[in-house]
């Protein structure tokens, strides 16, 4: 038994299939839904969407949203969505150092730190979607100050 999933941003629908689970984060934790999972609606917070179908895992970086559970299938609405296979750890670390640069910046700025931190939010979600991405394939990361990126 397995239940639908639809994961999809303004831009695009980045993932729909099956699914034998799928763990969201929430503002009361992760949550793992399964098939004939209690009809829900909450609200997705930054962090990682996993997808397990077939004994194969589909990690996806996502912004905040709402989440739809009516037992056969789940709609994720969320303002950005990224597959881990899609991100670059070097692009997403200088994001975050520029997003919270820019969040000193604008400190005195109430709207510029609530748009700074939304920006952080999103590449601290997606660097944790690179490194777990990369501990599941057992992929060693560069040392600091190596030749290697």
């Amino acid at each position: 038994m397995q239940i639908h999933v639809e994961i999809i941003t303004p831009e695009r629908a980045v993932y729909e299939g099956t699914a034998d689970a799928v763990s969201i984060p929430t503002p009361q934790g992760e949550i793992t839904v399964l098939p004939h999972h209690i009809p829900l609606i909450s609200i997705v917070t930054p962090g990682t969407v996993t997808v397990r179908a077939g004994g194969e895992e589909h990690l996806f970086a996502v912004t905040r949203g709402v989440i739809e559970i009516d037992g056969q299938s789940i709609r994720l609405l969320v303002d950005t969505a990224d597959r881990a296979e899609e991100l670059e750890e070097a692009a997403v670390s200088k994001a975050k150092e520029d997003a919270q640069k820019l969040m000193k910046e604008r400190r005195a700025d109430a709207e510029g730190v609530a748009e700074a931190a939304a920006i952080l939010d999103r590449e601290l979600a997606r660097l944790q979607v690179i490194r777990r991405h990369r501990s599941h394939r057992g992929i060693t990361p560069p040392v600091p100050g190596s030749d290697e990126q």
